[in-house]
């Protein structure tokens, strides 16, 4: 009877954050203005991210990510978006193409509809979720410049309470690891990338440079649960903070029985993909990563936020390789997080937005409405 009561309460959790969270009775003032002015037209193009650093993972390595940059317009307005394409997301050039193609907007002729579009635009076609975040994110940008408003004050957040966000040290010989970290002075937290028989080495060539606190991405580099076990005790005394993704997302019994025992917290990350995976990961995580590029875009990251908030999990807000367009989206959520890894636009030499900024280490977020971006 106490699982019972449990599904009910928190199959509650998920419809009360859609239902909480859906725009049209928020935006419904501001839409009166501006509704039946215009066309809502989607345009797109194809670009590549040039890394600073080859980004070295558990179990791949890449110097460039794929990008497509979309644009929303409407009435002689227009919001930016973005879909990145890391490899484990199984996105290409070719498939955001192929299914932005497939987007039809002619029939919404109201942009603060935005719970209806997006529905139309998740129902298209399964997956494709990169895709699908490149018009949430433009579509954001675009109300929140009708409404002359950044995303973060609609929500209400207080943009004074952003974290500091974390830089990532990919998986490298020593040599490159001190000159990365000696790159990363100004960041007050270090991500490293682990999952390979070189974690310790990773760590104390870190350590050898600087005693500031690092979190750990293993990437689901692990395999044995007790091994893991001993790694997180060894962590601990490294100064780490918190591990993301120990091991495979499919070990779910490893991964809780890893939170219970760990000394640090545990953070689920490819685990969790989209709304329903936060309930999944209740109990097997202390918390999740969200990002936008695995959840379809802004709309759904919310509803997640929500929902692990109201579970009592932390939150960390993240990212893949991205331009300052969809760090800056990620961003307006940032406010309401306990850690932000939002380095994705400090890894590549060619952005072509400039949006929100890290001052000291800290995410800033400015004034500007929308995501918060200008084109270069």
């Amino acid at each position: 009877m106490s699982s019972r009561r449990n599904f009910i309460k928190s199959s509650g959790l998920i419809t009360g954050a859609s239902m909480v969270l859906g725009t049209n009775n928020l935006f419904a003032q501001a839409s009166a203005e501006f509704a039946g002015k215009g066309k809502i037209t989607l345009t797109y193009k194809p670009y590549t991210l040039n890394l600073r650093h080859a980004f070295n993972l558990s179990n791949s390595s890449r110097t460039t990510t794929p990008v497509v940059l979309t644009q929303l317009t409407y009435n002689g307005m227009t919001g930016y978006g973005e879909a990145s394409m890391p490899p484990y997301l199984g996105e290409s050039h070719e498939t955001v193409l192929k299914f932005l193609a497939k987007v039809d907007l002619s029939k919404f002729e109201d942009p603060f509809e935005m719970e209806n579009i997006l529905n139309y635009v998740d129902q298209i076609e399964e997956g494709n979720k990169a895709a699908k975040a490149s018009v949430d994110i433009a579509l954001h940008d675009l109300v929140g410049k009708i409404m002359k408003q950044p995303w973060y004050k609609i929500w209400g957040y207080d943009p004074s309470t952003t974290p500091n966000t974390s830089y990532t040290i990919g998986i490298d010989t020593p040599e490159v690891v001190r000159i990365k970290v000696k790159e990363a002075d100004p960041y007050k937290i270090l991500k490293v990338k682990l999952g390979r028989d070189t974690d310790k080495q990773m760590i104390e060539t870190i350590r050898e440079i600087t005693d500031k606190p690092l979190c750990v991405d293993i990437n689901q580099g692990w395999k044995d649960r007790q091994q893991a076990l001993d790694m997180a005790h060894w962590l601990h005394d490294k100064g780490v903070v918190f591990i993301e993704q120990g091991m495979p997302k499919e070990q779910i019994d490893d991964n809780a029985w890893l939170t219970e025992h760990s000394p640090i917290p545990t953070i689920g990350d490819e685990s969790v993909q989209r709304l329903d995976d936060v309930l999944k990961a209740h109990h097997v995580y202390n918390g999740i990563n969200i990002k936008l590029m695995k959840c379809t875009g802004m709309r759904e990251a919310h509803k997640m936020l929500t929902l692990a908030r109201a579970l009592e999990m932390k939150v960390m807000i993240g990212c893949m390789t991205e331009t300052s367009c969809a760090i800056s989206a990620a961003s307006q959520l940032a406010p309401m997080t306990d850690w932000a890894d939002l380095d994705g636009a400090l890894l590549i030499s060619n952005d072509v937005y400039k949006g929100v900024t890290i001052v000291d280490g800290k995410v800033t977020l400015n004034s500007k409405p929308g995501i918060g971006i200008e084109k270069i």
